[in-house]
């Protein structure tokens, strides 16, 4: 009879090479680091996040205005929150995924309260604005879009001399009063009073204390006016700010705007009216601490009583709120974003109550 030969066959002889496999498999999962010691590199990534949101009033505006720069598009920070749990899960990862609490908890604190419809129904009021673009290339469609909207107060920017009459024009039969100065302008049902220019620190370059008056006012970029309500005069302000510009040599430039930014201010705390209302494209989000001089004195719309971030800009894909509605002794019950116009900006408007 034929001897089988267990050692040499491999059918379960005690040095067989299953056995060896199942050993060397054995080793090979005992030596795998547990869930809590894998994706460690993950898991510092989140808390680097983390700290990052909750810190970012420390960064620095000395570098190239990175402060601001960052608190422009803060928000949008939170996106690195599935891109981090996707690769935790893929790790296996329980530190990973512990660690993601930290930027979790800090984006709901900072922005939670903007995700869900804060909104009431009616209002004394209805306020809208919107920057019209200089190259718009249909004022009056944009125009009548906007008379459209049933807004009682209307603040306009970045008007053009070319482009006025059209807004005139085409606003007349909605908006009996009226006051343009500059590039700003204001429109509303109710009667104005008290029409005059703000003086935002505009930069004229060396000549600005020789520019004559009317050539300042012919360049004003805001106004503040008095509407009269049934519920006493409101003071309302339009403002278009300068601008922000992203340079590779200095960083994001925002000198003029935070001038703009600082004068308004004093501008609002000097009102003597109770009641008050800014319109006006700033050139950047309220998160921004360049604007501190207004939001410690007034309340934004959006964030009292908007649905969601109320992104403005650009109009095609927007990703920031640079338009604003800021208010004063009256109470915000409602905002929202208008459709797009022929503008890259979308227009914003806001139901008040007092």
């Amino acid at each position: 009879m034929a001897r089988v030969d267990t050692a040499e066959t491999g059918q379960g002889g005690a040095g067989g090479p299953d056995t060896g496999s199942g050993i060397r498999r054995a080793i090979r999962i005992a030596s795998r680091p547990g869930p809590w010691k894998r994706g460690l590199v993950l898991a510092a990534a989140a808390l680097l996040l983390g700290l990052f949101l909750l810190l970012h009033p420390v960064i620095p505006n000395r570098i190239g205005n990175l402060g601001s720069l960052v608190e422009t598009f803060l928000p949008w920070f939170g996106l690195f929150v599935p891109v981090l749990l996707a690769g935790a899960l893929w790790r296996r990862s329980a530190s990973a995924v512990a660690a993601l609490l930290l930027p979790v908890v800090v984006w709901l604190g900072l922005f939670g309260g903007l995700l869900g419809d804060k909104s009431h129904a009616g209002g004394d009021l209805t306020v809208a604005g919107h920057n019209v673009a200089a190259g718009n290339p249909d004022p009056a469609g944009t125009a009548r879009d906007l008379a459209a909207s049933g807004a009682d107060v209307l603040a306009l920017e970045e008007l053009t001399e070319r482009h006025r009459g059209t807004y005139e024009k085409e606003l007349a039969k909605a908006y009996p009063y009226h006051a343009v100065l500059g590039t700003v302008g204001l429109w509303s049902r109710l009667p104005l009073s008290d029409t005059r220019p703000v003086d935002i620190k505009t930069d004229y370059g060396p000549l600005a204390e020789n520019k004559p008056m009317d050539v300042r006012m012919a360049e004003a970029r805001a106004l503040r006016a008095t509407v009269s309500t049934d519920h006493g005069p409101l003071a309302v302000y339009v403002a278009h700010l300068g601008s922000a510009r992203v340079n590779p040599r200095a960083g994001f430039w925002t000198a003029h705007r935070d001038r703009n930014a600082r004068a308004l201010g004093e501008a609002v705390a000097a009102e003597r009216n109770d009641r008050v209302v800014l319109l006006g494209d700033l050139n950047g989000t309220l998160d921004d601490r360049a604007f501190a001089p207004l939001t410690s004195r007034m309340r934004s719309a959006q964030e009292a009583a908007g649905d969601g971030f109320g992104f403005t800009w650009p109009a095609g894909f927007p990703v920031a709120r640079i338009d604003q509605i800021l208010v004063r002794g009256v109470e915000p019950e409602s905002s929202w974003v208008l459709p797009a116009t022929g503008s890259d900006h979308l227009p914003v408007a806001a139901g008040i109550s007092w």
